[in-house]
C-alpha cells in the first residue's frame, strides 16, 4: 500500500522525542504543525522567547559579582526598621580554634592588614575564615591557636533587579523608582584595618603567617601580613607584659589581661603593694 502525504511527513521526523519539561512546550507546537498542515507553527524565535520567560528555570540569574560593591561611594547602610528584607550574612562564627584558651597560652600574634579602602562582601569573609582555619587545622592542629575575624558585615548592598528574557523592555520601567531591594550585606574597611587575627606559640609563627596568606587570596585588593608586637591579643607589648606579670600587676581576663594600676582602695591591696608605678 502507498503510504500516503502526512505519514510521509511524520516519518522525515524519526528522532523526535519527548525532551525535558523545559522544552515540552517547543515540542508540542511541533508535533501539532505536522499533524495539521494548515495550521502555521510559529516562529523559532517567539517560541525560544517564550521558553526563557521569567518563571521558567533557564532564565535564573546568579548573584551579580563583588567587583560591582567593591567601591565606598554612600553612606553606611545598616539593617533597621526601615530597611527590612536583609539576608543573612554569609559569615556566622567569627572566633574559630581554642577561643576559651588564656591569655599566657598563645603569646605570638599576626594580623592580615587591609591595605585599601574597600567593601569586602561577607562570602568573601567566610572563605578567608574556612581557608585560614583549613590551614591551621592541617599543620598545626586544632587545639594550638585561635583566629578571629575582626571585621564585621553590617553594610547593606541594594540591587534593581532587571529582566534579561526577550519582551522585557514592555515589563521593566529602567531607571524610573530604581532605589533596589537588598541583596546581601559587606564589611566597610580602611586602610590599616586589621581583617584577621592569629595568636598560637611561638613554634607555630611560620604556619599562622603561611595561613594568612593563604587567606589573602579570597580578598579584593592589597593585604599585608603584619607581626604584632603585642603579648596575644593585649595592648601589652611582649617585654611590658612578662615584667608587669612578674611584679604582679596583671590580671588574666579570659583571652585579654587587666593591668592593676594605683587606683582603688587601700584595704585591697597586697603587704608591700600599697604604692605601685605607673604604667609606661
Amino acid at each position: 500500500m502507498k503510504p500516503n502525504s502526512r505519514q510521509l511527513r511524520l516519518s522525515s521526523w524519526p528522532n523526535i522525542k519527548k525532551p525535558s519539561s523545559a522544552y515540552g512546550g517547543l515540542y508540542k507546537v511541533l508535533r501539532r504543525s505536522l499533524r495539521n498542515p494548515t495550521r502555521r507553527a510559529p516562529p523559532p524565535l517567539a517560541a525560544a522567547a517564550r521558553l526563557a520567560s521569567p518563571l521558567s528555570p533557564a532564565a535564573a540569574m546568579g548573584r551579580r559579582p563583588a567587583r560591582c560593591y567593591r567601591q565606598i561611594k554612600n553612606k553606611p547602610y545598616p539593617k533597621s526598621r526601615y530597611c527590612r528584607g536583609v539576608p543573612d550574612p554569609k559569615i556566622r562564627i567569627y572566633d574559630v580554634g581554642m577561643k576559651k584558651k588564656g591569655v599566657d597560652e598563645f603569646p605570638y600574634c599576626v594580623h592580615l592588614v587591609s591595605w585599601e579602602k574597600e567593601n569586602v562582601s561577607s562570602e568573601a569573609l567566610e572563605a578567608a575564615r574556612i581557608a585560614c582555619n583549613k590551614y591551621m587545622t592541617k599543620s598545626a592542629g586544632k587545639d594550638a591557636f585561635h583566629l578571629r575575624v575582626r571585621v564585621h558585615p553590617f553594610h547593606v548592598l541594594r540591587i534593581n533587579k532587571m529582566l534579561s528574557c526577550a519582551g522585557a523592555d514592555r515589563l521593566q520601567t529602567g531607571m524610573r523608582g530604581a532605589f533596589g531591594k537588598p541583596q546581601g550585606t559587606c564589611a566597610r574597611v580602611a586602610i590599616g584595618q586589621v581583617l584577621l587575627s592569629v595568636r598560637c606559640k611561638d613554634s607555630n609563627a611560620p604556619h599562622a603567617s603561611e595561613a594568612l596568606r593563604r587567606a589573602k587570596f579570597k580578598f579584593p585588593g592589597r593585604q599585608k601580613i603584619i607581626e604584632s608586637r603585642k603579648w596575644g591579643f593585649t595592648k601589652f607589648n611582649r617585654p611590658d607584659y612578662l615584667r608587669y606579670k612578674s611584679e604582679g600587676r596583671i590580671a588574666p581576663d579570659g583571652v585579654n589581661a587587666k593591668l592593676l594600676g594605683n587606683h582603688g582602695p587601700l584595704n585591697k591591696r597586697a603587704p608591700g603593694k600599697a604604692f605601685l608605678e605607673a604604667a609606661a
